[in-house]
């Protein structure tokens, strides 16, 4: 057998009402990768360089799937996070640089939610003085339930109002010449359209995204007869993640003109501001402000619950919150400091749209090592009749590699650079 593709057994789609249990990680994680700071990259691409970069944006969609059912197949067919894997297989010394990367990308990205919370704020003249620490307060609640199950519940739904970003992208209208025209005219000696463009490749890749949804899918017990709903799952998600980016940053480009902005972007205001006129100066603010908060929310959520499962598995603290409360002392202890540090954070600095972009920046430089662990395990972990192989493993592996190729040379171009 020369390639990935599983035992007719397996791969069998079994729908039941059983089976529909399974639908939450995979949607979940993605409505959280479409989080605050990678909005406002979109935002600032669609501004800075018309439609440009929405090839790219598309294009991640399958590499997004790709990477993400890995998680999926691990956490099926070993029963075990992303942590212990790397602890079991690679070493506590692995565990602590494992740790170390997962604590930096997760503390950006809650850092980042939390600006978006203040600039919705902003928006309303709402003191960020008051509105984060009501963010901060209403995670910790949500947290707190001790279930996994309504926590996803209720962040699902809270998901839902990302779907706003469609409504301002339909309130859009551009002509098509002007859109071939901008898809063919790339800048590619320009080191800011390549940061911008590494930004974008980091905004889509949160490292934390992969210990979340295999360790939910460790937390919901399922098993082989999820992997066919699991999977498919996955895909929609990745490509909604991708359609609701690519429907900001087209938003940005139809907002801001076929010359681009030349000025400084500072907060998620302005950028509501500039798109006032898509949808009215009463409406559009309402619009885009419910889209910014809901991803604020999902994404905090779930990348603190990435954060206190990985660490607790990285370190040998097993979790299973259902069935077992009593372990939620530890969880809840690292899953408060992530919130309380970040909004303090966020409270004490200014609410600047470049610690966005710096934010995804940094996903890129962490994105390999995490990759890395995943793809080994994939192949080695997994039981035979299951493991990364062939084809697609070499498929994977080049994708996966070109990715963070695009993402090292855009930043270090950004960084760098003189264009």
């Amino acid at each position: 057998m020369t390639t990935s593709k599983l035992p007719r057994s397996v791969a069998r789609p079994r729908i039941s009402l059983l089976a529909l249990a399974a639908i939450g990680p995979g949607i979940l994680v993605m409505l959280a990768d479409v989080d605050v700071g990678n909005v406002a990259t979109a935002a600032l691409s669609g501004a800075h360089w018309g439609v440009r970069l929405l090839p790219l944006v598309l294009a991640l969609i399958p590499v997004l799937y790709i990477i993400q059912e890995l998680t999926v197949r691990l956490g099926i067919f070993t029963r075990q996070g992303l942590g212990e894997l790397v602890r079991a297989r690679f070493g506590r010394a692995w565990s602590v640089v494992a740790g170390l990367a997962l604590l930096v990308v997760v503390i950006a990205s809650l850092v980042t939610e939390f600006t978006g919370v203040a600039g919705v704020g902003e928006i309303y003249g709402v003191s960020r003085h008051l509105c984060v620490p009501l963010a901060a307060a209403a995670l910790l609640l949500i947290g707190s339930s001790g279930s996994y199950r309504r926590i996803e519940s209720i962040t699902l739904w809270i998901g839902l109002f990302q779907l706003a970003f469609f409504a301002v992208a339909g309130a859009a209208h551009s002509d098509l010449r002007r859109v071939v025209l901008e898809m063919t005219d790339l800048p590619i000696g320009n080191s800011g359209f390549w940061f911008l463009g590494a930004a974008l490749i980091g905004a889509t890749f949160n490292p934390w995204m992969m210990f979340y949804q295999q360790s939910a899918v460790v937390e919901k017990a399922l098993g082989e007869r999820n992997l066919w709903l699991s999977r498919a799952e996955t895909a929609f998600g990745a490509a909604l993640a991708q359609l609701l980016t690519a429907a900001v940053l087209y938003a940005g480009a139809i907002s801001f003109g076929p010359y681009g902005f030349d000025g400084e972007l500072e907060t998620v205001g302005q950028i509501s501001r500039a798109m006032t006129p898509l949808l009215g100066p009463s409406l559009g603010p309402l619009v885009f402000s419910a889209g910014v908060l809901g991803a604020s929310m999902v994404a905090a959520v779930v990348c603190s619950l990435a954060l206190a499962w990985g660490i607790g598995e990285l370190f040998g603290i097993r979790r299973d919150l259902e069935h077992h409360p009593g372990r939620l002392r530890w969880f809840f202890v690292v899953y408060a400091a992530g919130v309380t540090g970040a909004a303090a954070i966020v409270l004490l600095f200014q609410n600047l749209l470049w610690l966005n972009i710096v934010a995804q920046v940094v996903n890129v430089f962490m994105l390999p090592l995490i990759l890395a662990f995943l793809i080994i395990l994939a192949k080695m972990a997994l039981p035979e009749r299951c493991r990364l192989r062939g084809w697609y493993l070499w498929l994977t592996v080049g994708l996966s590699v070109a990715t963070c190729a695009c993402g090292l040379i855009g930043a270090m171009q950004g960084v760098f650079g003189n264009g």
